[in-house]
């Protein structure tokens, strides 16, 4: 198919007159090229990992892959070559913040000072404390663009990040390196350079249903790659290592029916060191024996999460209806949390004034607020739900920045954001009657308010989440399986860039499989290196892809799920809430 212009349009929106920082925006066009590349497979071997030599672009046989943009140009055209000295070419000094103070603003302790920042190959940790984040982006700062693509087949998976490859040619894989974008394309899995969207390798085939986990399991200090392989006759659970080398597959099988778009994720459950892979109600140990299951059945669609919700300092495996002890030995299950026949997505946050969490539950039958202990607290009555849309995974963040986590949700023809006891904040128009995706959120600007991303069949939006006015729109094309828009920094610049995938809808893929779209200044505040698993909340992993051995209650500092923290100073940080 010849290429064709797609336009990213960019809507005007404005905040009250007390916001921090005023935006910008403008429509840029942007050529997309839809031709498909195909993958080259050896017959006979169960898992195939082709990779490309440093410095090719593209497909397994050094050709270019359609719809890779070149990292040397600018989306209008303009050259952009980055330079050594640190700038981009054109003046405008490179923005490396991570740990040390940056050009433009500084991340470490303020008045110039570096403290005890790390470095840039520094990992933040989400901790017991978040201190308050002492810098924000310049006004007009919020230049949407894309900044490189990928295209192939199409992706119905949330992408996914982490330093896998030795990008500086020192030896080691650590912070310093580009992380590395994963998605799920087609049956492969593809590993993707951050910086410019080029093809590192692929492991083929894998199981196209289960998005896959991100982290290190067995203490090499490198992330590993958890993801479901097999079929319907002999479905196991994937270990493949860094650089696409299979690991181990499970020793016992994972229910296929289950896994069907459903996601993995990690945790150390017992605080013994040794990381859990939790896979629907199935938990297996990081060499791959199969530990427990679940004593409840757990239904396809699905994004099991885990936290201490019972104070006792290890963790509790959550399926939504239920929860078990890091032994398997039910903790809670509320029958009355209904799934309606497919969907169970449970999250963690502090919804009230008492220090214990809430769980809330998107099921088919509805959407549930639990006490930690399971009894219902409230049952949400979803905004614009339709008959053929199921309920969605939830987002929760502090959107309008008062202080308070509310949580949002797509119910087929609205994403909403509702206040902490159910209360509608605002609705937005959306598309997305056939799937169960999901949305993020993340405060680009540091003002205090955040932007809430939500892609639907068509379209990728970003709404003021004080508004819910749209303020960025890009095309993309979904039949919308659990995937969402991620925010990672994943080309190590200090500033956080956006990916979202693109498969088929009702008609042809109209958008490559992955975007990445960053401020064409690079002015976005800083932002974690990694996203590892459809669960993040970040203190479920740290940045260099390590599961903590105790891990930090979301919920008593950021109280977010599925969204990213800025940081500063080597650790996570909470904007300040605006002024007025």
């Amino acid at each position: 198919m010849p290429a064709r212009a797609d336009t990213k349009t960019v809507s005007p929106s404005t905040r009250d007159a007390g916001s921090s920082a005023k935006r910008h925006f403008e429509t840029v066009v942007v050529c997309v090229c839809c031709a498909c590349g195909s993958a080259s497979r050896d017959a006979g071997d169960a898992f195939t990992t082709t990779s490309v030599s440093s410095g090719s672009s593209g497909s397994p046989d050094g050709t270019a892959e359609s719809g890779s943009a070149d990292p040397t140009s600018n989306m209008d055209g303009s050259a952009g070559t980055p330079s050594s000295d640190g700038t981009d070419g054109e003046g405008a000094t490179s923005k490396f913040d991570l740990g040390v103070p940056g050009p433009r603003y500084d991340v470490g302790g303020g008045d110039d000072s570096v403290g005890e920042n790390p470095g840039p190959c520094g990992s933040s940790h989400g901790g017991d404390s978040v201190d308050e984040c002492e810098h924000s982006a310049p006004p007009g700062s919020f230049e949407p663009e894309v900044q490189w693509t990928w295209d192939r087949v199409g992706s119905t998976h949330t992408p996914l990040v982490a330093n896998l490859t030795d990008d500086n040619g020192d030896g080691l894989i650590n912070l310093c390196d580009i992380p590395d974008v994963v998605v799920l394309d087609g049956s492969d899995l593809v590993v993707l350079d951050g910086m410019a969207g080029t093809l590192h390798f692929q492991i083929t085939p894998v199981m196209i249903g289960t998005t896959p986990a991100l982290g290190d399991i067995d203490g090499d200090g490198v992330s590993e790659i958890l993801v479901g392989v097999g079929d319907a006759f002999d479905f196991r659970v994937g270990a493949f290592e860094h650089d696409g080398t299979l690991k181990w597959k499970s020793a016992e099988q994972w229910d296929y029916l289950q896994a069907t778009a459903s996601a993995l994720a990690l945790a150390d459950l017992d605080n013994d060191g040794d990381v859990e892979i939790i896979a629907g109600n199935h938990v297996f140990d990081h060499i791959g024996n199969r530990l427990w299951i679940g004593s409840i059945p757990l239904e396809m669609v699905n994004a099991t999460t885990a936290a201490d919700l019972d104070g006792d300092g290890d963790l509790e495996v959550i399926v939504g209806q239920a929860a078990y002890h890091h032994d398997g030995s039910t903790y809670f299950h509320n029958p009355e949390v209904l799934g309606g026949g497919a969907g169970m997505f449970p999250q963690v946050a502090n919804l009230d004034a008492d220090p214990e969490p809430e769980v809330l539950v998107a099921a088919g039958g509805g959407m549930y607020i639990l006490e930690h202990d399971g009894t219902i607290k409230l049952k949400v009555a979803p905004a614009g739900m339709t008959t053929a849309g199921g309920l969605f995974p939830i987002t929760v963040h502090d959107f309008d920045g008062d202080g308070m986590s509310e949580f949002a949700v797509s119910s087929g023809t609205l994403y909403t954001v509702h206040k902490p006891a159910g209360a509608i904040a605002w609705s937005a128009q959306v598309v997305d009657a056939s799937g169960v995706a999901a949305g993020t959120a993340f405060d680009f600007l540091g003002d205090g308010v955040a932007e809430a991303m939500y892609a639907d069949e068509y379209t990728m939006y970003a709404f003021d989440g004080m508004t819910g006015q749209v303020v960025m729109q890009v095309p993309r094309s979904s039949g919308t399986a659990i995937e969402y828009p991620t925010v990672a920094d994943v080309d190590n610049d200090g500033s956080a860039e956006i990916i979202v995938v693109s498969n088929f809808n009702a008609g042809p893929k109209t958008a490559p499989s992955v975007q990445v779209i960053r401020d064409k200044q690079d002015r976005w505040i800083a932002t974690r290196r990694i996203w590892n698993q459809h669960t993040y909340h970040v203190t479920n992993v740290n940045e260099d892809g390590t599961i903590p051995q105790f891990e930090a209650p979301n919920w008593k500092t950021l109280n977010t799920f599925r969204t990213n923290a800025q940081i500063q100073g080597g650790g996570v940080c909470k904007p300040p809430l605006p002024e007025g």
